[in-house]
């Protein structure tokens, strides 16, 4: 065992043992292979990004080709925003039922406008009967007017005549309108013509003039 030891103390001192030359030289292959590894790669990614580059320059440099057609806006969208068939129905139900409201508010304007067209015309149709009214209470105004003068100025002839002559037409008048030229007559005149008359017209035409207020309230 001291022996062991002294020629292994000898290798040691004396220099690196085979083993650990073979060790070595495995060990510098390893290294090398990877040091060229590593600059094929650095040298492939530096390539890569010089064609990069000069295309991003070239395309940058290169000038605009307006005559090319452009792909449609919509072409890409239409492509991937395909509805199902269900929504389809769906928005198509929507689009008829905001038709048929539209054609209903069309309805009710023009059927608004119809009616405001109708009370125009009506107003107007007051206005002209309310002229019309107003036109004829003047002209009946004017006929009552002119029957009271007429009616007034009769009278005054009877009450003018002779009693006699007088007493001969109110003889001849119906009893109901003798009463009312002898009722507006003064009294004196009227009891001259009432003395003329025979007792039976006498007492008639005094029966419709008693009679005459007897419908007024007396309280």
């Amino acid at each position: 065992m001291a022996k062991r030891a002294k020629s292994s103390n000898r290798t040691t001192a004396t220099g690196p043992t085979p083993k650990a030359r073979t060790r070595r030289r495995r060990s510098r292959p390893r290294r090398g292979t990877l040091a060229l590894i590593a600059g094929l790669l650095l040298a492939s990614a530096l390539l890569r990004v010089a064609l990069h580059s000069d295309q991003v320059f070239a395309l940058d440099s290169a000038p605009p080709d307006h005559g090319a057609p452009l792909p449609p806006a919509n072409a890409e969208s239409a492509t991937t925003c395909e509805q199902p068939p269900e929504i389809e129905a769906m928005l198509q139900a929507f689009d008829a039922r905001d038709a048929r409201l539209s054609q209903r508010e069309a309805q009710v304007r023009d059927r608004m406008n119809a009616l405001a067209i109708a009370d125009e015309e009506i107003e107007k149709k007051l206005v002209q009967l309310e002229t019309a009214e107003a036109a004829l209470q003047a002209t009946l105004a004017l006929a009552d007017r002119a029957a009271e003068n007429d009616i007034t100025q009769l009278i005054s002839v009877y009450e003018n005549m002779k009693p006699k002559q007088a007493a001969m037409l109110f003889e001849q008048m119906d009893p109901e309108f003798s009463a009312g030229f002898l009722g507006r007559m003064r009294p004196e005149a009227a009891a001259q013509v009432m003395a003329g008359l025979s007792a039976e017209r006498a007492y008639a035409i005094s029966v419709i003039l008693a009679g005459r207020n007897s419908s007024v309230p007396k309280e």
